[in-house]
């Protein structure tokens, strides 16, 4: 077995010492995140749930990979590794963006180990190319440079328009211990892979039970991929939150943790 990717469990005590007792739910971030993108569900979840959040490969404080360990059947095949050396036989898993697409590859592939399936904002489809020119930005950004984070949220505020997407983006920008800027995400590494991400989950369907959210604003999930969903998803639950973007459980986090306690409880 390669190096584990990194994790964090979050569970109370009476949890953490009969780890039966309660159900484990495994978190999985978006592209350029960390798990630290869904504490706020963790938390939301972590009172009636064992929590596992894991940094997917070249992301936050997991292990740099190539682009062959970086499909997504690749990145759900590291994140069974998490599974069997914590002893975790069955999981509910709940994946954004990128993340929902190896939560996706996962459940459809090994449905044995899913007892429950939420997917936040993303489809089981192709998507084009659609993140070159937050790429661009970052690899321009100039690290030796910099003088502290006021200086990159500067270059990159004409290059990218959003001040969220910035401030998520930064949230992987830290100082090593000579005190110099670095990219704690493998920016190059995930560069390299890009077309990996965008590619359609390889399984045909996953028969559980499984709940879909979309934010009312994204276009990351349009109309015309509801048959894809449907059709290899059939036991799906389809939500939109209103007024949200693409980071429908940063902008509206109370109303995504009850959306997802709702489905898990069912």
């Amino acid at each position: 077995m390669s190096e584990l990717l990194n994790y964090r469990i979050e569970a109370d005590e009476d949890q953490d010492q009969d780890q039966g007792a309660q159900e484990t739910v495994v978190l999985v971030h978006g592209l350029f995140g960390s798990l630290e993108n869904l504490g706020a569900i963790a938390r939301a979840l972590q009172p009636d749930y064992r929590v596992v959040s894991v940094d997917l490969p070249n992301h936050g404080r997991s292990p740099w990979r190539d682009r062959e360990g970086m499909s997504l059947n690749a990145m759900a095949l590291q994140l069974l590794d998490v599974l069997d050396h914590l002893d975790i036989q069955q999981c509910a898993l709940l994946g954004h963006s990128l993340g929902g697409k190896v939560a996706m590859e996962l459940a459809m592939n090994w449905p044995e180990r899913v007892s429950r399936l939420i997917v936040a904002d993303i489809a089981p489809v192709q998507y084009p190319r659609r993140h070159d020119g937050i790429f661009a930005a970052l690899r321009a950004l100039p690290l030796g440079e910099l003088k502290g984070r006021r200086d990159a949220e500067h270059f990159l505020q004409d290059k990218i328009e959003e001040a969220g997407v910035r401030q998520f983006l930064l949230k992987s920008l830290y100082k090593d211990s000579e005190g110099h800027y670095q990219w704690r995400m493998n920016l190059e590494g995930l560069y390299d892979a890009y077309d990996e991400f965008v590619a359609a989950p390889s399984a045909l369907s996953y028969s559980g039970p499984c709940l879909f959210i979309k934010g009312e604003l994204s276009d990351y999930v349009l109309e015309a991929h509801t048959e894809a969903v449907v059709s290899r998803f059939p036991k799906v639950q389809l939500k939109v939150m209103q007024g949200c973007t693409h980071w429908l459980h940063a902008q509206k986090p109370d109303t995504f943790a009850r959306l997802c306690i709702k489905f898990l409880a069912s």
